[in-house]
């Protein structure tokens, strides 16, 4: 049924660009024929609506990875910087949370472990909605924040880093094969806010697969079984992400995206002082509004990330000071 809808979608989509390709093209010449200015611009002015439409939708049918249709994880983690890296990562869950809402998918908050004294150490986002992954993958890297301190008495500027991983949910139609006795399961107590029931059981659940060491952490819920089914499948879901990584550093020899999270491995720049500016380090994209991209502004920084991985051209950029 999802790929009748998709399909559906597609062909719709294509006959309805016809069709409104086709009024606009009449309409112009009628303009020009008949010596009407306000017509002839009316259909100049849908057929630059439709050449937008026409470049989206190209972009979209180039999402066709084995798991780009697929829901997807995005997890958060702080890096240099203490608190300040902390408060970072809590901007970029917010970020990639309103990104969600404004393309209407689904957002849930698997897990989240709070910093010592603001923001978080960690968080896993489930994002659910059509393409999820295939628009989110290009954001994996490090990400870094350059502006005045809101925790320095002084006011000093200070450069503060944080990672972002994606990773799609496995779905049915995918077969991951983990060996249960290769794995470490852990039961503890929920942090944050759940009444007394979370705060007096040992509701969340942590897996730790040896041969790999991925860890992954859910407590979303009241229910042990809940967070241990959610865990599991966030398992299978991270040991697929490596095989398809595995494949794709096989034909691309790029796997530099999950390093360090410092200097020198960053993947985007979030300049709020002393001027304003968001810099894409791969492909050079800039957007002068910080604020609007930490708002969940994000389409045209993935647009591009996406374009230029489908395509394979090499951008060399400065980065930002």
């Amino acid at each position: 049924m999802r790929e009748r809808t998709l399909l559906e979608d597609r062909l719709g989509s294509l006959a309805k660009i016809q069709r409104e390709l086709d009024d606009a093209v009449t309409l112009v010449e009628l303009g020009e024929m008949e010596g009407d200015a306000a017509a002839e611009e009316e259909g100049v002015a849908i057929l630059r609506a439709l050449k937008a439409e026409g470049e989206r939708r190209q972009l979209e049918a180039l999402l066709s990875g084995e798991a780009d249709g697929n829901d997807t994880y995005v997890e958060v983690h702080s890096g240099a910087g203490g608190t300040e890296s902390c408060d970072w990562a809590r901007m970029l869950l917010r970020m990639y949370m309103r990104w969600a809402e404004r393309r209407k998918f689904e957002v849930e908050l698997a897990e989240e472990t709070a910093g010592d004294e603001a923001g978080i150490k960690s968080a896993t986002l489930i994002i659910k909605g059509h393409n999820a992954h295939g628009w989110t993958k290009t954001e994996s890297g490090v990400h870094r924040l350059v502006r005045i301190s809101p925790f320095d008495s002084n006011a000093r500027r200070h450069t503060s880093f944080a990672s972002v991983w994606v990773y799609p949910v496995v779905d049915d139609r995918i077969v991951v094969d983990i060996n249960e006795g290769d794995c470490r399961i852990d039961v503890y107590r929920a942090s944050g806010a759940g009444g007394q029931h979370v705060n007096k059981t040992e509701s969340a659940v942590r897996i730790t697969h040896i041969p790999t060491g991925i860890v992954v952490a859910c407590q979303s819920e009241r229910s042990q079984h809940k967070n241990r089914a959610t865990a599991w499948g966030m398992l299978r879901a991270r040991i697929y992400e490596r095989e398809l990584e595995k494949r794709e550093a096989a034909i691309t020899a790029d796997s530099a995206s999950k390093t360090e999270i410092g200097w020198g491995h960053q993947i985007r720049s979030y300049v709020l002082q002393p001027y304003q500016m968001v810099k894409d380090l791969r492909t050079g994209h800039v957007s002068g509004t910080p604020a609007d991209v930490l708002d969940g502004d994000l389409d045209s920084f993935m647009e591009a990330s996406l374009a230029h991985k489908l395509s394979g051209r090499t951008v060399v950029v400065e980065d930002v000071e």
